[in-house]
């Protein structure tokens, strides 16, 4: 193969090339953008030493002093100011995490229900979809929070539900003492996952062949679940739990979500719940009705069809407009300051009141949105690649 000429080699790195002029204006933009950010940086740093306002990052290994209500690991006033923000992140990715499966599942069970032959069902699924997502989300949260902690009886009259309970104090619920055996029930769980997928893989190739439909979730989960109790058993099968009982003035033992955690997290998905069932209502409308008639021609039932033919088609729509919504979930937990759950803002306004770091806060609540909105962002684009139709 003979080399190209040395005209068109210097023509690449010729301001007649249009690849040469993007990347000088990509490289001179990321200047601009670089020398922007160290200006602000530095005017800021240098009004802030003229003023005699310390700055730094130095205070998150300081004392807290003070105590967080809810948190997934043992805090106290005597840790740092680093590990209360740790807490406050736990916080803020478990009701994100939570209200984002939440969503997921309301959102569609909601948009396939407007497809409903029922009247009465397609009706319920508008109404809803409009009243929820019409009403601010702060309103809503503060709705639920009232309803959470004025509405519920006090704990001495709690409604029981087996060994469940439910008051003014939050949900309470029993829990396992743990044991080594939960440890290899995890294991078997992380075993069971890409067992579950090959069989996935395995049910759509013979699907694509043989057009005869196999199990893509329940033969999956329960692999999934076979794994996960097989570890247990071979861990010694422990079966000690820790359960709630009336106390004199709360409910003692189990475990036990906060009415601020429940407010927030039943908040959050049942408003976004409404955006997301209009994304999938949009989605299944932008398959071709054809598609629908074609499956009921070959004798697939209503669910069926819109499990195997209308939904797979539909997510190539779906997706990307999702995303957005799981962003707007996990942004919109920043709320959470408004019912007094401590998530990393509420965190960060009573460091920025201890020790007046306010840039330095505020830049850590920034850093924490972005990382989690990005990794977000990151695996749905994976997500919607596998999706995507692959042409033959």
């Amino acid at each position: 193969m003979t080399p190209p000429p040395a005209s068109a080699k210097n023509a690449r790195w010729s301001w007649r090339s249009q690849a040469f002029r993007a990347l000088v204006y990509q490289v001179v933009g990321l200047t601009c953008i670089a020398l922007l950010v160290w200006y602000l940086a530095h005017n800021t740093a240098t009004n802030m030493r003229q003023r005699g306002i310390p700055s730094g990052f130095g205070f998150l290994l300081g004392t807290a002093g003070f105590d967080i209500g809810e948190s997934l690991f043992a805090f106290d006033s005597g840790e740092s100011y680093f590990q209360a923000y740790l807490v406050g992140v736990t916080n803020t990715l478990r009701v994100a995490l939570l209200g984002i499966v939440l969503t997921t599942v309301l959102g569609t069970l909601l948009g396939v229900g407007r497809f409903a032959r029922n009247a009465l069902v397609r009706g319920m699924c508008r109404v809803y979809v409009e009243a929820f997502r019409n009403i601010p989300v702060l309103l809503q949260l503060l709705m639920w929070y009232l309803m959470f902690t004025e509405l519920l009886p006090d704990a001495a009259e709690a409604w029981q539900l087996g060994p469940v309970f439910l008051s003014k104090g939050g949900l309470n619920f029993p829990i396992p003492v743990w044991a080594s055996g939960h440890l290899w029930a995890a294991w078997g769980l992380l075993l069971g996952a890409p067992l579950a997928w090959l069989w996935r893989g395995h049910a759509q190739r013979r699907f694509e062949a043989t057009g005869i439909p196999r199990s893509m979730f329940w033969t999956p989960l329960a692999l999934l679940l076979a794994c996960g109790v097989a570890g247990w058993v071979a861990g010694g099968a422990p079966t000690q739990a820790s359960m709630p009982m009336r106390g004199e003035f709360a409910i003692e033992n189990g475990g036990a979500l906060t009415p601020e955690f429940l407010a927030l997290l039943v908040g959050l998905t049942m408003y976004t719940a409404a955006f997301v069932a209009e994304v999938v209502r949009g989605g299944i409308q932008s398959v071709s009705l054809g598609q629908a008639e074609a499956a009921s021609a070959l004798g697939l039932s209503q669910a069926q069809s819109m499990r195997l033919v209308m939904l797979p088609q539909a997510l190539r729509v779906i997706i990307p407009p999702m995303t957005n919504q799981y962003l707007n979930l996990t942004k919109n937990s920043s709320l959470a300051v408004a019912i007094g759950y401590p998530d990393v803002v509420s965190i960060a306004n009573t460091a920025i009141n201890q020790t007046g770091r306010a840039v330095e806060c505020i830049a850590l609540i920034m850093v924490v949105y972005l990382s989690t909105s990005l990794l977000t962002s990151i695996l749905m684009n994976w997500y919607n690649a596998l999706s995507e139709i692959k042409e033959r």
